[in-house]
């Protein structure tokens, strides 16, 4: 086997890839079906970081990596390109939009460099017939990460609030609009516009305020999941099952496990 790491990551994967000898379950596989894994796979990595643990950023940079080898094997058994034409493809990519680096071009800061940046994208977007500057944003990005790419395009030419205090006026305006809607009892459908509507103010806030939003979500959802299983834990306990307990019992127990929490703070 070849010596060099990524050859072994390479070898390793054509051969569970070959039909002779190879995993019945990765030669099931196509672009469609590791796509999701891929996702998956990068939101481990986000979550390592998050966590500061390195051994495991380690492993799962090492499962994501293996992602990208899968897909440039499926591209090479059907004669599209190789993993050795997308890494080709990256370092030119880099060079390329890095004038600054690779080349002469001076820029003041990363505020500048980030303009640049999109110049760039459009300059290699070419003849395009699309010249919006919302342009070339990917319909497959989770709906919230696309809402935030749309509103840095139209915040690059102009088209934003000032002010975050406004952005929060919106909020509530939003949050009424969904209270209006409850109250007159309104169908399925205009609620998920509504709540749409107040999903989106809501990453525009989280961009005023530079908030990340994926990582905001996954600590409330960290934080959420450890008071939950706390207060089930506690109710154990006792001789309890969580969830037979009243809405009022199992409210006192979450206010108990965040001030337990905040304690220990």
């Amino acid at each position: 086997m070849p010596e060099h790491p990524i050859d072994r990551l390479l070898a390793i994967m054509a051969r569970l890839r070959n039909p002779e000898g190879g995993c019945p379950w990765d030669l099931q596989q196509d672009f469609s079906t590791i796509a999701p894994y891929t996702v998956e796979e990068a939101y481990e990595v986000a979550d390592a970081i998050d966590r500061g643990d390195f051994d495991d950023l380690q492993d799962e940079l090492g499962d994501l990596l293996f992602q990208v080898v899968f897909h440039a094997q499926l591209a090479a058994e059907r004669g599209l390109f190789g993993f050795n034409q997308v890494v080709a493809s990256i370092c030119a990519k880099m060079e390329r939009r890095h004038p600054h680096v690779f080349g002469d071009l001076v820029v003041a800061d990363a505020t500048e460099q980030t303009r640049l940046w999109e110049q760039h994208k459009r300059a290699e977007r070419g003849t395009d017939p699309d010249r919006s500057a919302l342009a070339g944003i990917k319909a497959g990005l989770p709906e919230w990460q696309r809402a935030l790419k749309l509103q840095k395009r139209a915040a690059a030419v102009g088209f934003d609030w000032p002010e975050s205090s406004q952005v929060i006026d919106k909020l509530r305006e939003e949050i009424a609009e969904v209270e209006v809607e409850l109250a007159a009892g309104s169908d399925p459908e205009r609620l998920h516009d509504e709540v749409g509507d107040l999903l989106f103010v809501l990453v525009n806030l989280a961009r005023h305020l530079e908030v990340d939003v994926s990582r905001a979500l996954r600590g409330a959802n960290r934080k959420f999941e450890q008071r939950f299983r706390r207060m089930e834990a506690i109710a154990a306990e006792n001789g309890q099952s969580f969830a037979a307990l009243t809405l009022d019992q199992q409210e006192a127990l979450w206010q108990g496990v965040k001030r337990e929490a905040d304690s220990a703070a």
